[in-house]
Parts: structure tokens; C-alpha cells; sequence
């Protein structure tokens, strides 16, 4: 069975470590281009916990603003997702 994507299209994942606010554009661009993103926040968090929380604010308005998802996962990563993708986040 093959998957149903209509355009023919693959979604990419990519893993990126967040260490500075100045991270924060590459990521926004990443979200444009649909992919799954998967951030360890930790350095920042060590670094700056102010400048975290906003970031991740900022993150959530984008992500969410295109029709995809954000969720934690564990204590040390977010995930964030496409329209097409969506995170189960229980009952």
C-alpha cells in the first residue's frame, strides 16, 4: 500500500538544537517549509529560561498560525509538525 500524499510530496523530519534566540528564524523557516521539527531546548533553558518561554510562544503562534502542532516531548525536546501531521495528545 502506498502512502497517500497528493502531491507527491515528502514531509522531512530535522532535529535542531536551540541554543539562542538568534535560532529562532531558521526555525520559523523550517515551519514554512512543512517540515517536522524535532528541538532540544535544554541549552537555551540552562542559558536563559525568560528567553525559552518566549521563544516557545513564538514557535506555538507560528506553527499553529499554519494549521500544524507543537507538543513537549520529555523534558528536553518539542515537537513540531505540519498541517498534514498531527500530534495525539491523549483523551
Amino acid at each position: 500500500m502506498s502512502p497517500k500524499n497528493p502531491q507527491n510530496r515528502h514531509i522531512y523530519l530535522k532535529t535542531f538544537t536551540l541554543r539562542d534566540t538568534k535560532d529562532l528564524d531558521d526555525i520559523k523557516r523550517d515551519i514554512e517549509r512543512k517540515m517536522i521539527i524535532i528541538i532540544r531546548i535544554t541549552p537555551l533553558a540552562q542559558k536563559d529560561v525568560g528567553d525559552l518561554k518566549n521563544v516557545v510562544e513564538v514557535l506555538y503562534d507560528s506553527v499553529t498560525s499554519l494549521g500544524g502542532d507543537m507538543a513537549r516531548l520529555g523534558e528536553e525536546r518539542i515537537i513540531l509538525t505540519p498541517p498534514d501531521v498531527k500530534i495525539w495528545h491523549g483523551e
